[in-house]
């Protein structure tokens, strides 16, 4: 009989281990995360690449101008902080390119396959060296067998080690560095001011009294979470999502935290008992970043979700964090990257969103589909069978205008409860969206796909001056942005 509180007092939420910092605790899931789930990750969330190829095609169509631009240039100018006179590679040089977090090695793949075919001279796609890295050996291996990334084997290395702590690549070798939604998944901290003192979040696991009724030795399973032994917890039943988080204020302990100066000084620009994150992790990739790249190199690349307006972060109601897969994710606080990277001696960052960057290469506006959704009258309104029929039905309609070049058919499970005709109907338009259409529900779309389909979508119930107005629409507080520097 499942235990409760009614049958015995003990059935309340287990502690799995003591109160630690948030980022200390994060590093810890994430290593029992990937450990557990390293090959399926994308079954807890879709990133901006896992199957879309808009960010990879500008990724390489701004590389591949760069690199043309730089040789046909030559010489400029003194190299990051303007120290050292910059000694451009000679022409004909190997490029070294980083992906750090390859995911499912869909954005390489991507990348290497339109960057060859903009390369019509072979002048740079034949030099390029593309190295996936992540620490978890099961990532790099998941990336490297990606199909579309045959045809480009020679071209691609991997490196299983951590991208704060790449020992075994030379100073100044890097010609380009690629972070896909890498940061939120990197430790940080989450501190706010107290009048002159700064306080971080300190958390405690426990373990919900469903989840600790199912396991039977529960002192080895203590055991084998807080020494991280995958092996041994794989034996029990699933938990991630069953913890439960306590959280406590102390006071921050600075001997082991870096940047204390540029921290303090930031947080005298937010309300006090206002909460912020403090992306230790990704602190750490932009001081590697810099010591790796060339003097002339074409720069670091990171996109992910954050905000960079002091406003937003000094609002006490944001979002610092959401749990995918029982794995912390945290918002990046772009502002604070961008004061490290001028104490790292970086000065030409730029930040703009994600929408802005690919918009720019692809010479129009873009949003992705669940933009498009969110248009919708009402969205919530609908039963979830019903939400999952208008997203279906949308792709059915934007099919005629979007296609892909390349071959993702969308995984699009439909419920249970969906009701056996309309399962049936919906089955068949799965099936006829074939493999080059839209691949999954954050890929992004043009403002000329969403025009050219309006009287069909009209025909579904949206409205055209909302999705107007949605092709319009100014970046989110919290948005997907893209933070850039060069040497």
């Amino acid at each position: 009989m499942a235990m409760n509180t009614a049958t015995n007092p003990d059935a309340l939420p287990q502690p799995m281990g003591e109160f630690s910092p948030v980022d200390e605790w994060q590093a810890h899931i994430s290593r029992v995360f990937y450990g557990l789930r390293g090959g399926r990750v994308q079954d807890y969330y879709q990133t901006f690449a896992s199957a879309d190829y808009r960010l990879a095609h500008a990724l390489a169509a701004d590389y591949f101008s760069r690199v043309c631009a730089r040789e046909k240039k030559g010489v400029r100018g003194k190299g990051i902080g303007g120290k050292d006179p910059i000694t451009p590679l000679p022409l004909g040089t190997p490029l070294v390119v980083h992906e750090w977090g390859p995911g499912n090695g869909n954005l390489a793949a991507c990348f290497l396959t339109h960057l060859k075919t903009l390369d019509k001279d072979s002048l740079v796609y034949p030099r390029v060296r593309y190295v996936l890295v992540d620490l978890h050996q099961a990532i790099v291996d998941r990336a490297h067998t990606h199909p579309d990334l045959a045809a480009h084997r020679e071209r691609v290395e991997t490196l299983c080690a951590e991208a704060s702590s790449l020992a075994s690549v030379k100073d100044g070798t890097v010609d380009r560095i690629l972070c896909n939604e890498l940061w939120n998944d990197l430790p940080a901290k989450l501190m706010l001011r107290k009048g002159s003192e700064i306080e971080e979040e300190h958390l405690r696991p426990n373990l919900n009294e469903k989840r600790y009724a199912a396991i039977e030795d529960w002192s080895g399973f203590v055991r084998a979470f807080n020494e991280t032994d995958v092996a041994a917890l794989a034996a029990f039943p699933t938990f991630l999502e069953d913890i439960i988080w306590e959280k406590e204020y102390h006071k921050t302990e600075w001997k082991d935290v870096p940047y204390r100066k540029t921290i303090t000084d930031f947080l005298k620009q937010i309300d006090d008992h206002v909460l912020v994150p403090v992306n230790l992790g990704a602190c750490a990739t932009l001081k590697e970043a810099r010591r790796l790249l060339a003097p002339d190199a074409v720069g670091f690349s990171s996109f992910d979700a954050g905000a960079d307006d002091l406003a937003v972060l000094n609002d006490p109601e944001k979002p610092c964090y959401g749990l995918f897969g029982g794995q912390y994710s945290f918002m990046v606080n772009f502002a604070l990257m961008e004061s490290v990277a001028a104490y790292l001696g970086i000065r030409s960052v730029t930040v703009e969103t994600q929408r802005e960057f690919i918009g720019r290469s692809l010479g129009t506006n873009v949003i992705s589909l669940m933009d498009l959704l969110a248009a919708y009258p009402s969205p919530r309104s609908l039963q979830p069978w019903e939400q999952d029929r208008l997203i279906i039905k949308t792709l059915q309609v934007l099919k005629g205008k979007y296609r892909s070049p390349y071959q993702r058919r969308i995984e699009f499970p439909i419920r249970n409860e969906t009701p056996s005709q309309e399962r049936e109907m919906l089955q068949k338009v799965l099936q006829a969206l074939g493999a080059d259409g839209i691949p999954d529900t954050v890929a992004y779309l043009t403002e000329e796909e969403i025009t050219g389909s309006l009287a069909g979508l009209e025909q579904l119930g949206y409205h055209r001056e909302t999705i107007m107005a949605a092709l319009a629409t100014p970046p989110q507080p919290i948005d997907y942005r893209h933070f850039f520097f060069s040497s």
